[in-house]
């Protein structure tokens, strides 16, 4: 054989080994409790139309926190002061001891997981070993899970904290770049979208700040508490506040574009909605699940679950995981709402689920967390 035949069959061979592995299937991770900096919640894949449960695991105190996923490792806090990870199978790999309750959702970005808990100390550690890298503390504790944003030469997270402050941290060394002050407690996660953070507070403001300088882009009225976190689209802002008011918000020019209310209950929103397509979904505190149009607001659909819902929902292109307070997890059609199955888990579920190659990982109050898929 001459050196040109052996050449072509190994140049072809390398072809086909490189399409052999970009077909095959690749792991969905879920990095950040809504998949993403934007925060839409809308997963890869398609969520099991059947599910029983594949594995459970015992922490020793409440699950409050969203589980996050990266490859083959599971991350979830608890109340017990301990951050777990756990392998798909549901087996312990290691387990970190913070210095208070970690109720918030973790973030795994580069190998490295970042995570807040009640004392306001936000954690840097090591996703393979659970090793410590660094500790940034705030002056108030931290309910919010962190984001991340990369200016192209260095990676930042952000994280907001009870004493009224979005930190943006170095995410290599820990060390504090800018801080930006509101007005009254910051509860949940930050958006990120086109080099802005967008959040609420319980300020009732939904601020704007340019990440590059850590200043005010923009600051609007739209409530008096915002607790969960939003969901960005294309320069929308999309939450629900405690005054049981939704609201669709144009940031870069300032504008409320529209709000939804219930004409029959005005609970609070206190999860973060999920976006897939022209459909908005959010659960209340009201027990009610709500399908809204993205455009313009209007009612497509509601769903009473039969108890208050706090954690947020999850969608594909077809369907809505949600849970409530009284421990069911159902899958909903997204065109109609009706309830394509319910498991009953018997124990409040506060944290929004995870979604990973075919199976929801998701906490309980009563320290349980559960693997189900088909």
């Amino acid at each position: 054989m001459n050196d040109f035949l052996r050449s072509l069959i190994y140049n072809a061979s390398v072809v086909l080994i490189g399409m052999l592995f970009i077909c095959q299937p690749l792991m969905a991770n879920w990095p950040n409790y809504r998949g993403g900096q934007s925060l839409q919640g809308n997963i890869t894949g398609n969520l099991p139309e059947q599910v029983d449960i594949k594995w459970t695991f015992t922490t020793g105190d409440e699950i409050k926190a969203s589980p996050v996923i990266y490859g083959n490792r599971i991350v979830v806090g608890g109340t017990d002061n301990n951050l777990y990870c756990l392998n798909m199978s549901g087996e312990l790999l290691w387990k970190f001891q913070a210095g208070n309750a970690i109720e918030a959702p973790a973030l795994i970005l580069d190998n490295i997981v970042y995570v807040g808990d009640l004392y306001g100390v936000l954690y840097a550690i090591n996703l393979t070993t659970g090793n410590l890298i660094w500790t940034y503390a705030a002056d108030n504790q931290i309910n919010g899970a962190p984001n991340w944003w990369s200016n192209g030469q260095h990676t930042y997270i952000l994280i907001g904290s009870y004493d009224f402050y979005l930190h943006c941290i170095d995410a290599s060394t820990g060390k504090v770049v800018w801080k930006y002050e509101a007005q009254n407690y910051l509860n949940a996660a930050v958006a990120i979208e086109n080099d802005h953070a967008v959040f609420g507070g319980c300020d009732g403001l939904l601020h704007v700040v340019d990440l590059h300088t850590g200043k005010a882009a923009a600051t609007i009225a739209v409530a008096t508490y915002v607790a969960g976190a939003v969901a960005l689209d294309n320069g929308m802002a999309f939450t629900g506040d405690y005054d049981g008011m939704f609201s669709c918000v144009d940031y870069q020019n300032q504008q409320i574009k529209w709000q939804f209310e219930s004409r029959d209950r005005q609970l609070p929103f206190i999860g973060s909605p999920a976006i897939s397509g022209n459909r908005i979904i959010t659960g209340s505190r009201d027990r009610f699940v709500y399908c809204l149009d993205k455009r313009d607001g209007t009612l497509l659909w509601q769903r009473n679950t039969g108890s208050r819902v706090d954690a947020s929902p999850l969608t594909d292109n077809k369907n809505v995981l949600v849970g409530n307070m009284r421990g069911d997890l159902m899958l909903l059609e997204q065109q109609n709402g009706n309830i394509i199955w319910n498991f009953e888990l018997g124990s409040p579920i506060i944290g929004s689920p995870a979604f990973s190659n075919g199976l929801i990982i998701v906490g309980t109050q009563d320290g349980q967390i559960y693997a189900l898929g088909r």
